[in-house]
């Protein structure tokens, strides 16, 4: 058992070195250069010589884009604001997501709600078309009131959620176990306002109020540290960049930010299903057993 381990480990460090040999810094212009709007007739728009971006949704439509660059690897950071009011019934959902019918994908995505209820943060990851990994929380702030940084650290040894610069979630490389790991299909960037209340809010219950409409979320300061893949081919080259731009490839949760997730977890998630009995009756998912 202790030489399997340690040859996972070697594996491990060794595509983490590839990745590191080919890997760019990618500044982000604007959103003229990062996105396109792929749908919505206009009710997506890049305003502020392409410093900002808005979706909206009414009764006819939601809106999205998408990012240029598809990643194998990254650090995304963006600000978002949130529909503000009442916006039960509204989805915001902003996520990495590789194509086809084994796909992976990482989301979040924030579930409207009644004037003055919490907004809800809904986590998930999907791993080779297999998903199921909810994970939910509050917020310990309004998302409608100002932009917050919703940042996603993506390298070969996790995954890790973070709401500004705070991490809520770790979903860690468990391919020792048999859990297969988003590693090999480049992804890209989307995002969408979309209406859901057959279910977002309370489960359907509450429904969206059209009279209140169009709703608006806004999104700016897009970053990604990442590496950029094209046509099967990696089109980084990090010769030329220090170290200390890689460090994220290798980033995992040292002890002060374990111990801040544990806080968000304990104070503020409402879901996990590595909690969820009456959803595995027959035993929790492998990787739920990994502290």
């Amino acid at each position: 058992m202790a030489f399997s381990s340690k040859v996972s480990t070697t594996v491990l460090l060794l595509a983490i070195s590839l990745v590191a040999s080919l890997c760019l810094v990618v500044s982000a212009g604007n959103f003229y250069q990062d996105m396109d709007i792929t749908w919505g007739d206009g009710r997506g728009k890049i305003l502020n010589n392409g410093n900002l971006l808005t979706l909206s949704l009414d009764k006819t439509s939601g809106s999205g884009f998408q990012s240029k660059n598809q990643y194998l690897f990254g650090k995304i950071d963006m600000q978002l604001k949130l529909v503000p009011g009442n916006s039960a019934g509204t989805v915001t959902a902003y996520y990495l997501s590789s194509q086809g019918p084994t796909h992976d994908e990482i989301d979040f995505e924030f579930l409207g709600n009644l004037s003055g209820d919490p907004y809800i943060l809904h986590t998930n990851v999907f791993s080779q078309g297999k998903g199921n990994r909810e994970q939910q929380f509050y917020l310990w702030f309004d998302p409608t009131a100002d932009f917050h940084t919703y940042s996603i650290l993506w390298n070969p040894r996790s995954i890790i959620f973070s709401v500004d610069g705070t991490p809520i979630r770790e979903f860690k490389n468990a391919e020792s176990i048999g859990v297969p790991y988003p590693k090999n299909q480049p992804m890209r960037i989307y995002s969408s306002l979309w209406n859901a209340d057959d279910w977002a809010t309370r489960g359907g219950l509450v429904k969206t109020d059209w009279t209140k409409a169009p709703f608006t979320a806004s999104y700016r300061n897009f970053n990604a540290n990442a590496c950029v893949s094209s046509n099967g081919k990696s089109s980084c080259n990090g010769s030329s960049k220090s170290s200390a731009s890689n460090s994220w490839l290798s980033q995992q949760l040292d002890s002060t930010g374990q111990g801040r997730m544990k806080w968000v977890q304990k104070n503020y998630m409402i879901y996990n299903y590595c909690t969820d009995v009456k959803r595995f009756p027959q035993g929790f998912p492998q990787e739920c057993k990994m502290s």
